[in-house]
This record gives structure tokens, C-alpha cells and sequence, in this order.
């Protein structure tokens, strides 16, 4: 295998023929492998009517089953694992906020298959060997921190294992240790930013030169107001726990123009979220990823509820899939209309008075939802009383308009929206269950 501290491996760059016939090879071992261990999948295949052989193409996929989150939570703890507990090296787990926590394992092989693909997304967005690497990710069940530092390790970079929170302190370290990267939330990014500023610290005194930044859909918009804030190049990265973790897709720093998808390691497919149809490359709907190569979980057809296309790949020539600024089960229905968070975070950030910190809250006192869009002024827009109310009012307007929902916006002092310490909470919906 070729030095991920080096150059981009060649299947970064191998032909649409080289690497469908990779894929076509390693799915065929990855349904066999799941079938043959996983009974969730036995059973879930042969009611379906299909098994592994039946796969001669790649476009015979679409005949195999879904997987969906509340299979791994119906399988709890370890049912969904394809290999003897005694061969998980490492096991992660989500928050369980919602039922039962959906627990992910790894064989040492999938370590090191998560290590390179991290490596790899870590370098395509600007990362060489000898950074030094911030990791503001959470460490602990979530991947989000340990896949970031792994990676940023296996390409041969020097470390800041801090997680999530001590946002004072964190500056200081990046400002003495004079880190080049930063991995992080872009929600909590901007908190991050804020410190700075509070520091005194200018665009031209701040060391980073890269910001890597996942776990939460994020905007164009507010791609420029970070990079406008740090003077960094804002990258975005792709992954998710049940398929590996970060390191699924990266954009690349030349281009920012989509996350290339691992192809060698990731199947995509993108379908109509409602009647589960095949879409063709272009087309808008739900991301569905198939492992390709992870022993411990393999993942066959897995629903991902991002929404998102797939296109032909630029600086590398796997598929990108565009920005994800939204998921299925993140859309809100508002009296009717579908809205989703990052439609008011776009305009939000194009009013220069406001800050880019909000947050959503959906209420029903009566037969009819209400919305109220907690957001709060810029710092030095804060003191000018008029400035101030007429900002909400003219986001109320555009919410209005750009939108067709009818909003309360609740103006918070500068700081009293809540603070992102790691993914941020965008909505609470107070709305009776069921």
C-alpha cells in the first residue's frame, strides 16, 4: 500500500473501470460476510428474496434490503457485529438520547481501514506530515474525536488530543503551539472564533491555515463567515458512526466543490427517500452507503437520511456528493411547509448586524405551530437599540418571504444563545409526542 504521508494513492485517481471493478469484488465478499455471520441480515435477505450470488453487477444492489438505524438499536448490543465479540478491538456507541444507543464495532483491521481513510481525507484538504493537528471533536463513544486523531497520526502529524469545551484554553494552545489544523463542528468553530477575538487575537496572529470541519450540516454561507473570521480554508468532511465514522468523504482544498466519496471502501447510492427508488447520478434524495470492507459491522444498503447528489468526481475521481445542509428526519413541517434549520441559517449570515449562533424552537400552545428563531446581535452592533430591532425585523420579513413560514424572532443579548461545546443543538421542538 502506498505511504499515506506521501502522495495521494493511486486509487485516488484509478479510471471508472478500475474502480468499479474493485467495488464489484469487495461487495460480493462484503454481502457473503454479512450474511453468513450477521442473522439480522440472513433473515433480512431471505425475506427479500435474494441472496449474495445474485449480485453479478453493481446495479444489482438495488434488490437487496435496507438497513436503517433502528436495526442496530432492535439488535443491541452486538447482534449486527459479523465477527466474535473477542475480535472487536474497539467499540463506539451513540448518545442512546432516543432509545437504545446504536453501538459500532471495529476489528485491528478496521482500525487500520479507518486510520487510512482518515489519513487520506486529512491530507486531501491540506494536511502533511509534521502539522500539527487540534482535534476539538469529542472524544470518548463518539468517533468523531478518536477517528481524527488516528488518522491525523497515521499521516504522520503531531497531535492536540483536546475534545470539546475550555474554549479559552483552546485558543491559547493553538496560539502556543502554533497548530496548522483545527478539526472541529463548524458550530463550534464560530464559539472558538469568538474567544479569539475576545483574546485579541487578529486573521493575521491566528496559526491556522485549515479548518477540517463535520458532524452537522453546514452552509455555504457559513463556509465565508468562518473563513472571513479565522482567515482559515474551511473544508468539509463526511462519515457517520454506523458506516465508520469520519473519514467517509472528504472535500478537497483545491477545488471545495463536494466531498469525494472513499469509493474503494464506500458504495454510494442515492434514492427517493419516500419509495425507496434508485436515483441516477444528478438527481436529489437520500444518501444510501454499502460497506465495502469493514469486517466487524458491515453495513449493506444503509439509509443515512442526509440528503444530498451524487456527481462525477473533480480532484479526485470518486464521486462527490454536494454539501449536505439538511437531513430527512432534521426537516421540520411548520403549518404545512418543510423547512430545514440550514434554510435560516442562510438568512441568517447574509445580515452583517446578527451573529452566526441560533437556534430553532417549535411550540403548539393551540392547534397551529409556532416558530421562535432565537438568534442575537454582533458584538458591535449590539449597543444601537434601532440597529438591533431592525434586524429581527427584517429576518422575520425574509423568513417570510424567502421561506412561507411565519417566525417569532427572539433577540438574545450577544452570548445568550446557547454555545455549541461540540455538535449544536439547532432545534427543540416542544411539540406533543405522537
Amino acid at each position: 500500500m502506498t505511504d499515506p504521508r506521501a502522495n495521494p494513492e493511486p486509487i485516488e485517481t484509478a479510471s471508472r473501470d478500475e474502480l468499479s471493478a474493485l467495488q464489484l469484488e469487495r461487495m460480493k465478499w462484503s454481502l457473503a460476510h454479512a450474511f453468513e455471520n450477521v442473522p439480522h441480515y440472513r433473515k433480512a435477505f431471505e425475506a427479500r428474496g435474494v441472496h449474495p450470488d445474485d449480485l453479478k453487477d453493481l446495479s444489482d444492489l438495488a434488490k437487496f434490503p435496507f438497513t436503517v438505524k433502528t436495526d442496530l438499536r432492535d439488535n443491541y448490543p452486538f447482534g449486527m457485529f459479523a465477527v466474535p465479540r473477542e475480535k472487536v478491538v474497539r467499540i463506539h456507541a451513540s448518545s442512546g438520547t432516543t432509545g437504545k444507543p446504536t453501538v459500532v464495532g471495529y476489528t485491528e483491521k478496521d482500525i487500520d481501514t479507518w486510520s487510512t481513510v482518515m489519513a487520506r481525507s486529512i491530507r486531501a484538504a491540506g494536511g502533511r506530515p509534521g502539522d500539527i493537528v487540534h482535534v476539538s471533536y469529542g472524544y470518548g463513544l463518539f468517533t468523531g474525536g478518536l477517528g481524527a486523531h488516528y488518522g491525523a497520526e497515521r499521516l504522520g502529524c503531531s497531535v492536540v488530543p483536546f475534545g470539546g469545551g475550555q474554549t479559552e484554553r483552546q485558543v491559547q494552545l493553538i496560539r502556543d503551539f502554533g497548530a496548522r489544523i483545527i478539526m472541529v463542528t463548524p458550530s463550534y468553530m464560530f464559539a472558538i472564533a469568538d474567544e479569539m477575538k475576545r483574546q485579541g487575537m487578529s486573521v493575521a496572529d491566528n496559526p491556522l491555515e485549515i479548518g477540517i470541519f463535520g458532524a452537522e450540516p453546514w452552509t455555504e454561507k457559513m463556509r465565508e463567515e468562518i473563513e472571513a473570521a479565522t482567515g482559515l480554508d474551511a473544508v468539509d468532511i463526511f462519515g457517520m458512526s454506523e458506516i465508520i465514522g469520519p473519514g467517509v468523504a472528504q472535500e478537497c482544498i483545491e477545488t471545495k466543490d463536494g466531498l469525494h466519496i472513499w469509493e474503494d471502501h464506500f458504495y454510494p447510492e442515492i434514492i427517493d427517500p419516500d419509495t425507496g427508488e434508485v436515483l441516477p447520478d444528478g438527481e436529489f434524495g437520500e444518501l444510501v452507503i454499502t460497506s465495502l470492507t469493514k469486517e466487524a459491522l458491515p453495513m449493506v444498503r444503509y439509509r443515512t437520511r442526509d440528503l444530498t447528489r451524487l456527481k462525477p468526481g473533480t480532484a479526485r475521481s470518486h464521486r462527490r456528493i454536494e454539501k449536505i445542509t439538511g437531513r430527512s428526519d432534521d426537516m421540520l413541517i411548520i403549518r404545512g411547509v418543510n423547512l430545514f434549520p440550514t434554510q435560516i441559517e442562510e438568512l441568517l449570515l447574509q445580515d452583517g448586524r446578527l451573529s452566526p449562533h441560533y437556534q430553532l424552537q417549535v411550540d403548539r400552545p393551540g392547534a397551529m405551530d409556532e416558530l421562535t428563531v432565537r438568534v442575537e446581535p454582533k458584538t458591535e452592533t449590539a449597543g444601537d437599540t434601532a440597529a438591533v430591532e431592525a434586524a429581527g425585523r427584517d429576518l422575520r420579513e425574509r423568513i417570510k418571504t424567502m421561506c412561507g413560514v411565519t417566525a417569532k424572532i427572539e433577540m438574545n443579548e450577544v452570548g445568550g444563545v446557547a454555545r455549541s461545546q461540540g455538535k449544536a443543538q439547532r432545534i427543540v421542538d416542544n411539540r406533543p409526542k405522537g
